[in-house]
């Protein structure tokens, strides 16, 4: 080859510095755990927090089981964080399986007992694939139940919003209209469903707000740690796997440490993004795990606060 035929390419320009380098540490978060069922599972959730809690999150929430089965947990797990920890601290409460007046009851031990945020759903049915039966007594859905919350006492209530449609929706814009009715009903804000495709969140935030609703719409991020059991999750929730997820977890499943490394990963990009398009509040659906949500929240540049420490 000579000289006249031998192009030369441009030497490609990079940055020194990764992408999540100097990250300002702006943003917001808030992380989901569910109540133990033994105590292996309490030491294990107890830990979880005490690793979170010097982040600094906007408060932690503790899940609520299909027909109110950890009622009792739940309460426990929630009064434990408020008065061991300086996290504030939100209980989920559900319409299934309970009356107004026991919803009442409840809501009231929280109060007195200083929660002061609670995430207002619907809830599944105890029994998978069954069908939502309001209690006789009960609120018929979620907007019912923040409506009665919030006459019986001022609390801060998070409710669910769907990006990709609730699995028993009539149409997208039935879910839409929904959650303004949620919204409208006194709710302080809503917290998606997992998602894997950040134009998901963005799209759905575009309608929602053409919709007129304002409030804060946090973005609810599984870290997937066991690829088989949120592929599980998602078929019930309607969320969308992507193919390209399956081929990279595919052949892991003796391999956790690698497992973990593409968990994260693919967890941080996905957060980068949202940042990137404005996103400063995420909310971790943690399955009681620190490691994963811990790190993605240090690559968005939030540190330790000694002085909130479990």
């Amino acid at each position: 080859m000579n000289a006249q035929s031998c192009t030369l390419l441009e030497t490609p320009v990079f940055s020194d510095a990764p992408l999540y380098a100097d990250m300002s540490g702006d943003a917001e978060v808030s992380f989901e755990f569910f109540p133990p069922r033994s105590e292996k599972v309490e030491e294990q959730l107890w830990q979880s927090i005490t690793t979170l809690a010097p982040l600094g999150p906007r408060f932690v929430s503790v899940t609520y089981g299909a027909g109110g089965t950890t009622r009792e947990r739940t309460h426990a797990t929630v009064e434990r964080i408020a008065r061991e920890t300086a996290i504030p601290a939100a209980a989920h409460l559900t319409c299934v399986g309970a009356s107004k007046s026991e919803i009442a009851e409840v809501a009231h031990a929280y109060w007195e007992a200083g929660i002061r945020h609670i995430v207002a759903l619907r809830g599944d049915p105890p029994q998978q694939g069954s069908r939502f039966e309001p209690h006789p007594q009960g609120y018929a859905n979620a907007a019912e139940l923040v409506a009665g919350l919030k006459a019986l006492h001022d609390f801060e209530i998070s409710v669910a919003a769907y990006p990709e449609v609730h699995p028993d929706a009539l149409s997208a814009q039935a879910d839409m209209d929904n959650l303004k009715r949620k919204i409208d009903a006194g709710a302080t804000r809503a917290i998606t469903q997992f998602f894997f495709a950040p134009d998901t969140y963005f799209r759905f935030l575009d309608k929602a707000r053409a919709a007129g609703i304002e409030a804060d719409i946090l973005p609810g991020i599984m870290p997937v740690t066991n690829f088989s059991g949120v592929k599980k999750m998602a078929a019930l929730c309607n969320t969308e796997v992507p193919g390209w997820m399956e081929r990279l977890f595919e052949g892991l499943d003796d391999q956790p440490g690698a497992r973990q490394l593409i968990a994260a990963t693919l967890t941080a990009e996905l957060c980068r993004k949202l940042y990137a398009g404005g996103v400063r509040g995420f909310h971790f659906y943690t399955l009681n795990r620190a490691e994963l949500s811990y790190a993605i929240c240090h690559l968005l540049g939030l540190r330790a606060r000694k002085e909130v420490q479990a």
